[in-house]
């Protein structure tokens, strides 16, 4: 006679003199993963400078400070780059993006998508701007300082002369006379490459620039005087 094996119940495997493994510790014990919500995706610069367009000027404080964050070192970069000084890229980040901001504000940014864009371009023309008054501030200082060196010590001026007074003395000068000078003094061109310049003689460019100087003269004591109001 066969006997038969008698069936036997299998009962699930419990921790040491405890209940059965909670439902975390099963999962982690058997390798699955619980399951987690996922990350939302990060906010672009492009949603940033949309909120900043769609609410009323200064409701969006928090995507503004965020967006300045981000592209300060952008504009920065480009203002070493191309100022070659650290406090010249410092101006430049708070003038661009200060500006950016504003005309996210009043909707003058026609496409938000493409801020980084709008940035960069405004900060090459703000920097053209910059380079070209400090060019102009440099060669303002250069030609004072050559038109005081050439009048005679009798007749300096009590007090310093300012570049303003100087602008406004260049300003009356004929273009051809203004050049000259420029060139001169600026450029630092001598008489021959500036006759050749300008299709004169060396005597003639001598000439034009000894009436400028004298007219330079009469124009700044006049306005030491109190000429100008």
């Amino acid at each position: 006679m066969v006997r038969r094996a008698s069936a036997t119940a299998v009962t699930p495997r419990t921790g040491p003199a405890g209940p059965p493994f909670p439902a975390p510790v099963l999962c982690a014990t058997l390798g699955a993963v619980p399951h987690a919500e996922p990350e939302p995706p990060p906010v672009t610069d492009a949603e940033l400078a949309r909120r900043i367009a769609a609410r009323p000027a200064g409701a969006a404080t928090a995507e503004e400070a965020e967006l300045y964050r981000r592209l300060a070192p952008r504009v920065r970069l480009y203002g070493l780059r191309h100022l070659r000084s650290e406090a010249a890229a410092a101006d430049l980040v708070q003038h661009v993006l200060v500006l950016a901001i504003q005309k996210l504000r009043t909707g003058q940014v026609r496409e938000p998508d493409r801020i980084a864009s709008f940035v960069l371009s405004t900060a090459r023309l703000v920097a053209r701007d910059l380079r070209r008054a400090t060019a102009r501030h440099r060669e303002d200082s250069t030609l004072l300082a050559e038109v005081i060196e050439t009048m005679p010590a009798a007749d300096a001026p009590p007090e310093p002369l300012d570049l303003d007074r100087l602008r406004r003395c260049l300003d009356t000068l004929a273009e051809r006379d203004r050049t000259v000078i420029v060139l001169s003094f600026y450029d630092e061109r001598t008489s021959g490459q500036i006759a050749g310049q300008l299709g004169l003689s060396e005597g003639n460019v001598r000439v034009i620039r000894h009436r400028a100087l004298a007219h330079l003269h009469r124009c700044l004591e006049l306005a030491h005087a109190g000429g100008w109001s």
